[in-house]
């Protein structure tokens, strides 16, 4: 698959005509909100005041990668999220509850299923193709590139619309705290990782793809492969997995040119990818994304928007001292409260 755009927004200044990651947010507390643009540009202004937040965001990254396409609609849209719209769904058992089930408004019932963000891209393009949405946990965003990829494969669609999406609210903040997900002590981004603790810090962000099996000379670059895997027993089924999953790609280790992780500061999280780093993965530069998005279950579309942007310019931003000549594959390694992992591979064009 051919990655012919991408848009994010995030946490970091990701959307729109932004200089690529040129002044990092730096955020000391909990959690990483994201940036949000001037949404009148891209969404009629009378539908924005009965969009919640995260729709305004699936809506608004969805069709700003179609715009940069040039694709007035797609032969598919397709959606990863794991917490789907919780605004929504808090707003409708609140006023269950307040009204004693008597007078609702349907609006938020309607607007908190999972699906919405991708039948609202649907309804705005008038789009009556190919529209799912996969809701897996932390194997949402992987779930829908491998639909995106065996619909390519099998001639169903030439231009899928494929974004990763999920939101941090108040409630959902609580109770995962109270999990022990996230910190009990604020702390900054930056030395989220230089001081590993119990927990991470919360994040959420939506990034979309506009995928193809064509070549043409525009594209940011190619997926050559994705996989997940859950509840791995011990570290060497993970380097089995990487070893199967690299394989299966014709790719070996010592051909990886970057390597993106999601280290989130957690100790527990951490310690997945510690051995990894230290020796099968040690020759190559390793980066770590969580620091600046946050921890949420399909932050791997932030991470594969990053690997995309490496790519699409050719060199290593975050490792100055890495070979800039030969940035050609990037391995994105990922697991989610090692429950669900996943592998994504880009390579140049």
């Amino acid at each position: 698959m051919y990655i012919k755009a991408a848009s994010n927004i995030s946490p970091q200044n990701t959307f729109g005509n932004q200089p690529y990651l040129s002044e990092l947010a730096e955020y000391t507390g909990e959690q990483l909100t994201c940036i949000e643009p001037e949404y009148k540009t891209l969404i009629d202004p009378k539908l924005i005041r009965r969009m919640s937040r995260i729709i305004k965001m699936g809506v608004a990254t969805g069709m700003d990668c179609l715009y940069q396409a040039g694709i007035n609609a797609p032969d598919a849209i397709i959606t990863g999220t794991t917490y789907g719209c919780l605004e929504d769904t808090n707003t409708f058992l609140s006023k269950m509850v307040q009204q004693n089930e008597e007078a609702l408004s349907p609006t938020p019932f309607i607007q908190s299923t999972h699906n919405t963000i991708s039948a609202q891209i649907a309804l705005l393009l008038q789009c009556h193709q190919y529209n799912n949405t996969f809701v897996n946990g932390g194997a949402s965003f992987e779930n829908a590139l491998l639909d995106a990829m065996m619909l390519l494969y099998e001639g169903e669609a030439s231009n899928v619309l494929v974004g990763g999406i999920d939101e941090i609210t108040v409630n959902s903040h609580t109770i995962l705290k109270r999990m022990g997900l996230y910190r009990s002590q604020p702390v900054s981004n930056f030395e989220l990782l230089n001081t590993p603790g119990r927990g991470t810090m919360a994040g959420e962000g939506s990034a979309f793809f506009l995928l193809s099996r064509e070549v043409s000379g525009n594209d940011w670059a190619k997926i050559e492969g994705v996989s997940s895997f859950y509840k791995p027993r011990n570290t060497a089924e993970i380097k089995q997995q990487i070893s199967i999953f690299l394989q299966s790609q014709n790719t070996n280790i010592h051909e990886i040119d970057l390597v993106i992780t999601g280290n989130n500061g957690d100790l527990k999280n951490d310690a997945v990818y510690e051995q990894l780093l230290r020796y099968d993965l040690a020759d190559a530069p390793v980066i770590n994304y969580k620091a600046l998005c946050g921890e949420y279950p399909t932050s791997s579309a932030f991470a594969m928007w990053l690997a995309a942007h490496e790519i699409k310019n050719g060199v290593c931003s975050f490792v100055p001292e890495a070979d800039q000549t030969s940035l050609k594959k990037i391995l994105i390694y990922n697991h989610y409260q090692n429950i669900h992992h996943s592998l994504i591979l880009l390579s140049a064009c």
